[in-house]
């Protein structure tokens, strides 16, 4: 395999410094805890270790990862008085339950011993016992927000002292520094990593989206991949041989184009925060776009690692090239019988648009699984791994997943829900937006959006309606593809000419759509709140001033 280790390490400057220091946290941590196996010990150092190489292959410019959060907080993390000051190497003495787990953040220290259990990213947590949580949260940038800072100051017990403050992350570098640039009418959701909607109007405009106005979801730093040496490589479970494929390898096969829609779970988040706040990010309409895609069927690739679709397997796994501090690469798995079946038209693509796909967007190659949740179309593709289990990955077992309103933080379990595979029905009004004053024409107004169903249903009804419901009207389908159910991948782009009583000051704008298997959106989000904030179909609102 081409990215390995060794390979990495030669090619990127590590910080000695920073190792020291992480591998001196280690090192107390197992001298203080002499009582118990030395499996542990090792693995805690070589966990650390890992941690470091992994943070430390990209070759990247001063530490800028909070620089954000240092200009609109000045709380969290901050020397407070009348608390008790601790050393580094009083820190690194608390990193398992038996002596409790101590982290820092700046200059606080934390007790986050029974946090730990309740911490939604699982036990990566345990990575910073003993030391600073700043190297991951440059990584995992969602926890740069202030509902984060407010618990994590719950847990607060000291300060360090003024001697050792800043330590742990002097000359450490921002693992997102060469990220690619990104056209500025993009609307960050998060910066790092980035994610970004276009303006909604602007999505309405043409059938295919873009690439520079495409929807950016990222979870992890972009890696930077030379096609010259990539390699994708397919496992078998229960075989011992792996098949490698270059990229001109994978292009000497037959070429698939389809032309799909991506949602992101999460698309109109927002709108779901306004009956209860949710963890994650605040998406608009816009975490969506259409665009065509070529690349080889991966049935195909599995034939040659001789595996066909009556095969016995149940899950195909992906893994990217995108890694987090502890060297795990964002992975996903979808069912054997939509990878291997030919009505699935999974493939894995080299273009988008016709040209090579973006690197934002998973250069050089990318699997599509048409009207499937994006977070199961894994970008950067390294892995292929044909199982009986499902991918272990957290972004797998741990999110994207749907749950009761009445469940909460508290009572979550995600061994409970299956992983999010197909999305509902959902519509979108694009133009005009929120807030805007419209003119009329000849008593009317004119609405235009999109409407999208999962699982390659096509969008057979877009009904529009200005007095809550009383009235409807029909939408005309402007733009559509010609596939039909169920390989129906693509979007509809509607628009609908309705009347306005005369002298109407405001009114507020509702749209639903209904699919070929007369799936229907939910009239409020009250009934479909889950504490992710995911699967966000309700029927979509605008209220606009008329003029």
């Amino acid at each position: 395999m081409k990215f390995m280790w060794h390979r990495l390490i030669c090619k990127n400057r590590i910080n000695l410094r920073l190792l020291d220091n992480i591998c001196r946290s280690a090192s107390l941590c197992a001298q203080n805890n002499k009582h118990e196996t030395s499996s542990p010990h090792r693995l805690f150092l070589g966990a650390s270790i890992a941690t470091l190489l992994a943070y430390k292959l990209y070759d990247y410019k001063k530490n800028l990862a909070f620089a954000e959060q240092e200009a609109s907080d000045t709380k969290a993390g901050v020397a407070r008085e009348g608390l008790p000051y601790y050393s580094l190497q009083d820190v690194s003495q608390h990193c398992n339950k038996d002596t409790r787990i101590w982290v820092t953040y700046k200059e606080g220290v934390y007790d986050i011993t029974d946090f730990v259990e309740g911490h939604p990213g699982g036990d990566q947590i345990l990575l910073a016992a003993g030391s600073s949580v700043e190297p991951f949260w440059m990584l995992y940038a969602v926890h740069n927000n202030p509902h984060v800072w407010e618990i994590l100051e719950t847990l607060r017990i000291g300060n360090v002292t003024k001697e050792d403050a800043g330590k742990l992350t002097e000359n450490m570098s921002d693992p997102y520094s060469t990220d690619p640039k990104r056209h500025p009418v993009l609307h960050p959701a998060s910066v790092k990593p980035f994610n970004a909607e276009t303006p909604p109007f602007l999505l309405v405009q043409q059938f295919i989206t873009p690439n520079e106005l495409f929807y950016v979801r990222n979870h992890l730093p972009v890696p930077k991949v030379d096609p010259e040496t990539y390699e994708l490589e397919i496992e078998i479970e229960g075989k011992n041989k792996t098949l490698s494929l270059t990229l001109d390898e994978l292009k000497k096969l037959p070429r698939h184009t389809i032309t799909a829609t991506i949602m992101c779970a999460g698309n109109r988040r927002s709108e779901m925060t306004k009956v209860k706040p949710v963890k994650g990010l605040s998406w608009g309409a816009a975490a969506v776009g259409n665009a065509t895609w070529t690349g080889v069927r991966l049935r195909d690739v599995l034939a040659l690692a001789g595996v066909d679709e009556d095969a016995a397997f149940k899950h195909v796994q992906f893994e990217g090239l995108d890694f987090d501090p502890t060297g795990k690469t964002y992975g996903a798995s979808i069912p054997f019988w939509k990878a291997a079946s030919k009505r699935g038209d999974v493939i894995l693509a080299f273009e988008m648009n016709g040209v090579p796909i973006p690197r934002d967007h998973g250069f050089p190659v990318r699997v599509i699984v048409p009207g499937t949740v994006g977070a199961r179309n894994v970008k950067w593709l390294a892995r292929i791994i044909v199982s009986e289990k499902e991918s272990d990955s957290h972004w797998q077992q741990n999110d994207y997943k749907g749950f009761s309103p009445s469940t909460d933080w508290d009572t979550v379990d995600f061994t409970k829900s299956p992983a999010i595979q197909e999305l509902p029905v959902i519509s979108a009004i694009c133009q005009p937006s929120e807030g805007q004053t419209v003119q009329t024409d000849d008593g009317h107004i004119l609405v235009k959006g999109y409407a999208w169903s999962g699982g390659g249903q096509k969008i057979v009804r877009v009904d529009v309606t200005l007095d809550e419901g009383d009235t409807w009207h029909v939408a005309n389908l402007d733009h559509q593809d010609t596939a039909e159910p169920p390989q129906h991948w693509s979007w509809t782009l509607w628009s609908a000419r309705i009347p306005v009583k005369p002298g109407t000051k405001t009114v507020q704008i509702w749209a639903k759509a209904v699919d070929s298997c007369y799936n229907t959106q939910p009239e409020s989000f009250k009934n479909i709140w889950n504490l992710r904030g995911v699967l966000s179909n309700a029927y979509h609102r605008v209220t606009v001033k008329l003029q």
